[in-house]
C-alpha cells in the first residue's frame, strides 16, 4: 500500500500503456529510475526478478537491505548517459 515510504512501481511504464504495480521501497522505486531508461523497464526489466538481476540494482538492494525501514536518502547521480 502506498504511503511515506511506499510508491507504486509500474513494471512496465504508463508511457508504454503499463498498468501492472508493485509496491516498493521509495527509495529502491528511486534508484531504478535513476539507473534504467524507460525503454529499458519495458524492453528488459518488466518484473521484480529481473530488476534483482540487474547488477547495479542488485548491489543498491545488498547495501539497503541494512538499512532501517525507514532509511531515505538521495542517491548519487542522476540517469546514467542512454
Amino acid at each position: 500500500m502506498p504511503g511515506p515510504s511506499v510508491n507504486l512501481h509500474h513494471l512496465v511504464p504508463r508511457t508504454y500503456k503499463g498498468t501492472e504495480t508493485v509496491a516498493l521501497h521509495r527509495i529502491c522505486h528511486s534508484k531504478i529510475h535513476a539507473v534504467l531508461s524507460e525503454k529499458e523497464l519495458r524492453d528488459h526489466f518488466h518484473t521484480i526478478d529481473r530488476l534483482r538481476s540487474h547488477p547495479e540494482i542488485a548491489r543498491f538492494i545488498k547495501w539497503v537491505a541494512r538499512k532501517p525501514p525507514t532509511f531515505t536518502d538521495r542517491h548519487r547521480g542522476g540517469r546514467r548517459s542512454r
